[in-house]
């Protein structure tokens, strides 16, 4: 099983990442109720894809373990965002981009991950997701394009409102570009705003990975 680390992020949050070599046979296998996974996986003809999606569900039970035996099933609601019906209190986020995927879970509060292969795509579609500012400012570092869109999709998944605008309404700061960081990022609704602090950093020499917690608080009935 290549659980590649599991890494405390807060008292009450912990992030998980999963190098992925399995097939999905090895993967369900893995899993509390693979049946129920089975008939949830996504329909379609691309191994990798559902390899993805049954290894973010297999990483998200070993974080779930840190904090309770109880197998539970993971679900999605209506914006796709994955939670335990039963745990309400938990808050969870899971992201995959090629041979990786990340996973947050927490007691309480808010969290957003976000998983991305460097490449020149991010660069090539910057116009729809980029303030001007921000293009400014990656220039011409493919890496660093790739890590704006990252954060942009942890502050997405962070609020799970729909019809968010990214280029207009989810804006970071300039920043220089390191191993690891934090960058500023910023909410912009029309009647509500908000600043946050996404952590980021190179998974691999072609990885970005980028997370926030927000608002955890203890177990209920923890001592």
């Amino acid at each position: 099983m290549p659980l590649h680390s599991l890494t405390p992020i807060s008292e009450h949050a912990l992030l998980g990442m999963w190098h992925l070599t399995e097939m999905p046979p090895e993967l369900l296998s893995l899993l509390p109720y693979p049946d129920y996974y089975a008939t949830q996986q996504p329909a379609a003809r691309d191994l990798t894809r559902q390899a993805q999606w049954l290894a973010g569900r297999a990483l998200t039970h070993t974080l779930l373990r840190e904090f309770t035996p109880a197998p539970i099933q993971l679900h999605n609601d209506a914006n796709g965002r994955p939670y335990f019906a039963q745990l309400p209190d938990f808050a969870v986020s899971l992201s995959h981009s090629g041979q990786w995927v990340a996973g947050i879970v927490a007691v309480n509060g808010r969290v957003g991950t976000d998983v991305e292969l460097i490449r020149p795509k991010a660069q090539q579609l910057a116009n729809r997701f980029l303030a001007e500012t921000e293009q400014a400012d990656a220039g011409d570092e493919t890496a660093k394009y790739s890590l704006y869109w990252s954060a942009k999709e942890t502050l997405y998944k962070l609020h799970s409102r729909r019809g968010v605008v990214f280029k207009e309404q989810l804006l970071l700061n300039p920043f220089e570009l390191r191993e690891a960081g934090v960058l500023t990022g910023h909410l912009l609704l029309e009647n509500f705003r908000s600043e946050h602090r996404i952590c980021y950093q190179r998974l691999a020499p072609d990885y970005v990975l980028t997370y926030c917690v927000e608002g955890a608080g203890p177990l209920r009935g923890a001592d």
